[in-house]
């Protein structure tokens, strides 16, 4: 069987061999890159299934590789930071980073979140690769395969982690869900994190796909409870 393959771009060589170390002990196989362009060169070249990258990089920064990252590929992203502004930065941009940990971190939470991503990951490449890869709710359009939503004819651009739970509300319509549910589903676990994200990301989608962000008819709050989509009802 072969081993997945985790990307590790972080030029403090200690944080590098501490996190090889666990995740070789977990069944990984781990590829360490020192500065930003010999981690942008070893992810064309290896293809890793998962990538953890640091913000603060030499050649070429972590959010600059995670722009360039996205724009090719779907594969999960863990931001790693020492300032708190950088994490303000990854959510504030919306560069389409599928998590991110503050240093100092816990090595056993971080594998535990590099597990949760690859299999939320295997799930969706699962689920797109069915035929009915096209949803379509009015206005909007939802493709599953290209990980494109379509507002009136016109391409949005929304983060890997955006997409993801709006195409969770959009295949259970009429279905409330709490912040804790949707975080679970899409973040792939409940132990670490903070739910807060999430009402954070459902602020991003809904200036992006709502006439009226302030009066949504596709994403609705249902006060006390969580969120439901309504289909543009």
């Amino acid at each position: 069987m072969l081993k997945k393959k985790i990307l590790v771009v972080d030029d403090e060589k200690e944080i590098c061999e501490l996190i090889r170390d666990y995740l070789i002990k977990e069944g990984f196989e781990v590829i360490i890159a020192y500065d930003g362009e010999q981690g942008l060169e070893y992810y064309r070249q290896y293809e890793p299934e998962l990538i953890i990258l640091d913000v603060m990089l030499p050649m070429l920064d972590g959010m600059e590789i995670c722009r360039i990252v996205r724009s090719e590929s779907t594969v999960p992203i863990i931001m790693l930071s020492a300032k708190k502004s950088d994490i303000d930065k990854i959510l504030g941009l919306g560069l389409g980073a599928d998590d991110y940990i503050s240093k100092p971190f816990s090595p056993r939470e971080l594998v535990a979140r590099v597990k949760a991503h690859l299999r939320r990951y295997k799930i969706i490449k699962s689920k797109n690769n069915s035929n009915d890869h096209m949803l379509e709710y009015n206005n909007l359009e939802i493709d599953k395969k290209g990980y494109n939503v379509y507002v009136g004819g016109k391409k949005i651009d929304l983060a890997a982690k955006e997409f993801e739970i709006l195409l969770y509300l959009a295949i259970n319509p009429h279905q409330v869900f709490t912040r804790e549910q949707i975080f679970g589903e899409i973040w792939g676990y409940n132990e670490f994190g903070d739910v807060s994200t999430v009402t954070v990301h459902i602020r991003k989608i809904r200036e992006k796909i709502e006439k009226n962000p302030s009066s949504p008819k596709y994403i609705k709050t249902v006060w006390g409870v969580g969120y439901k989509f309504d289909g543009g009802q």
